[in-house]
């Protein structure tokens, strides 16, 4: 195969893969928009404002108890 022809081959099949990776960016964009759309269509796109109370992760702790412990622990140290 002469080089002329390897040039010629290699120049269409390069022409081809860009061709290929442009309509892909090209259908992407248009997926993107569509997808855009939608979600202003449905109302997606808001924040919700509802605002819930905070859950506690342990209950409610008895402080004197704890002091308790601690006093006993220091007189038994002593």
């Amino acid at each position: 195969m002469p080089i002329s022809a390897m040039l010629e081959q290699s120049g269409i099949l390069t022409v081809l893969g860009m061709c290929v990776v442009f309509s892909f960016l090209v259908i992407m964009i248009a997926c993107m928009n569509l997808l855009r759309i939608i979600v202003k269509a449905f109302g997606w796109d808001k924040v919700a404002t509802k605002v819930e109370a905070p859950v506690q992760a342990a209950p409610a702790v008895d402080e004197k108890a704890i002091v308790a412990a601690i006093a006993t622990a220091l007189h038994e140290k002593k």
